[in-house]
């Protein structure tokens, strides 16, 4: 099927003409937004009682927020308790900037990979952890992290739920 005829080719045959001359000068489409790889871990502490929940997320050094990186637990009504972070997002957030998983339980590991804005790396930036369970203290911004290539690798000691916490890139 031709779309000479359809009313939109001739858009479509300026757009070609521009990419086509852009590529004679030596002109580069804009890229679109890098994204670096970040491995995050975790072990928790032994407790007694359910599966914690995590809010992992990038503040600037005052601890404004600036976005989601992962939700581990996905029962929404137990967000509250995350509370540096849902004081963040508001309580009517309901689409999330990040990715939510499973909750972690006592003793275990937890060990993904994320994807954050490359401009975010090494930028005065922090990653934080606010981290809660049920029957137990909540624990926000248990974990605050410089997101900076020199503290990737480096275990931070939480002050609760959390024993170490790391991200590698």
């Amino acid at each position: 099927m031709s779309i000479a005829g359809h009313p939109g080719s001739v858009r479509l045959k300026r757009l070609l003409a521009v990419v086509v001359l852009g590529s004679a000068l030596g002109l580069a489409a804009v890229p679109p937004a890098e994204a670096a790889r970040l491995r995050l871990r975790a072990t928790m502490e032994r407790y007694s009682g359910n599966p914690a929940y995590l809010a992992v997320y990038v503040t600037d050094a005052k601890g404004h927020f600036m976005a989601t990186v992962q939700i581990f637990g996905d029962k929404v009504q137990y967000y509250p308790h995350l509370s540096h972070w849902m004081r963040a997002v508001g309580p009517q957030s309901v689409a999330l900037d990040g990715i939510t998983g499973a909750s972690v339980g006592s003793g275990r590991g937890l060990d993904v990979s994320v994807e954050v804005a490359d401009a975010l790396i090494g930028a005065g930036l922090q990653l934080r952890v606010d981290a809660a369970a049920e029957n137990i203290a909540d624990d926000p911004a248990e974990i605050i992290i410089p997101l900076e290539p020199a503290a990737a690798g480096r275990d931070a000691t939480g002050r609760g739920l959390i024993a170490r916490f790391r991200f590698d890139m």
